[in-house]
């Protein structure tokens, strides 16, 4: 027979489980993975759905992850998309075009990412203009730059490059044919993330600077500093995949990446990111990742109409956002009761 603090232990748990983001993700994801599990059978359930979902996943993942804490700090980052490629071609002009080694290549491309990242900061925090709109301009001028500097140095829009063995298995091997190492890439973000926003001081600051601004700064939250540094590490991401990308498929091309704009922004408000910024976890950002992943690629196992998944993707995005506001809403109540 249970005693009365076990019982009210308990309760405060299911309580505050029920007050977390999260839980509204983890809902989600079963219910999305257990319908497609059931339309797609076996296939979907084994090796050839998992290595599926996971390699997009680990992509979108990749670049989910600094887009969900700019926007807990209350940030957008629309330049992502044109990062991507702006990186790929930089590594393949570099070691396709020029035959330099692999690295220097590697370096350029995710120098391309840091670069934009820091302008994106510094335009942000040196102007009123809204981080959503400076960065779609920063977006625009990449792209522009990235063809201009495509067809002057190589005449075309796309460049071949061939990597070593060694650079291959590292950055885009495909292990037993079907799970790309990108997603062991995706796992050690996940944990470098987790560690910088959950346990390190400077993820208060994070929460604190999308919470408000002002008084961040008042409290010594060097604002300036943060919102640039958090700019260039979702550059550096979003070049990080654009790299792995040439070193997979072979292949730069100045059109594409625009998908993975909209697609992290999903997967990081799947994953119970406040659009209005100051709450989240790296945990949801990897829960809503994965559930538009399944989504994305059970579709096609379940033989459905690809409009189906737009359709469920939307659901998903308006579900995430009310359960959000309800979760949000019961965290300040249960708060407000407390004192």
């Amino acid at each position: 027979m249970s005693t009365q603090a076990e019982t009210g232990a308990k309760g405060f748990s299911l309580g505050a489980l029920a007050r977390r983001p999260e839980t509204g993700t983890v809902i989600g994801l079963i219910v999305v993975y257990t319908f497609f599990a059931v339309m797609g059978g076996p296939v979907f359930m084994g090796a050839p759905g998992w290595s599926s979902w996971l390699n997009i996943a680990a992509e979108v993942g990749i670049i989910a992850l600094p887009v969900g804490l700019l926007m807990i700090s209350g940030d957008f980052d629309m330049s992502v998309g044109a990062i991507i490629p702006a990186s790929s071609m930089m590594a393949a002009i570099l070691c396709g075009h020029y035959d330099l080694p692999a690295i220097v290549g590697i370096v350029g491309g995710l120098g391309v990412g840091l670069l934009v990242g820091f302008v994106n900061g510094l335009v942000v925090t040196r102007t009123t203009i809204p981080s959503l709109i400076a960065t779609i301009g920063v977006m625009f001028a990449v792209m522009g730059l990235t063809l201009g500097f495509a067809v002057l140095i190589k005449g075309s829009t796309s460049v071949s490059y061939v990597p070593d063995p060694l650079t291959k298995s590292i950055l885009g091997q495909f292990i037993n044919g079907m799970f790309n190492v990108s997603i062991l890439w995706w796992a050690g973000f996940v944990a470098l993330f987790f560690w910088f926003l959950h346990l390190s001081p400077i993820g208060n600051w994070v929460y604190a600077l999308g919470g408000d601004q002002e008084s961040a700064r008042n409290a010594g939250v060097p604002t300036n500093k943060l919102k640039i540094s958090l700019f260039m590490m979702s550059g550096f991401c979003a070049a990080f995949v654009g790299v792995a990308q040439v070193m997979t498929y072979q292949q730069a091309q100045v059109a594409g990446g625009q998908s993975f704009i909209f697609n992290s922004i999903m997967c990081v408000v799947i994953g119970g990111v406040l659009l209005t910024g100051g709450a989240g976890s790296v945990v949801g950002i990897v829960l809503g990742t994965m559930t538009f992943a399944i989504v994305n690629q059970g579709i096609f196992f379940a033989s459905l109409d690809p409009n189906v998944g737009s359709i469920i993707i939307g659901v998903l995005l308006l579900v995430a956002v009310l359960s959000n506001d309800t979760f949000r809403a019961l965290a300040l109540s249960y708060a407000t009761k407390k004192k």
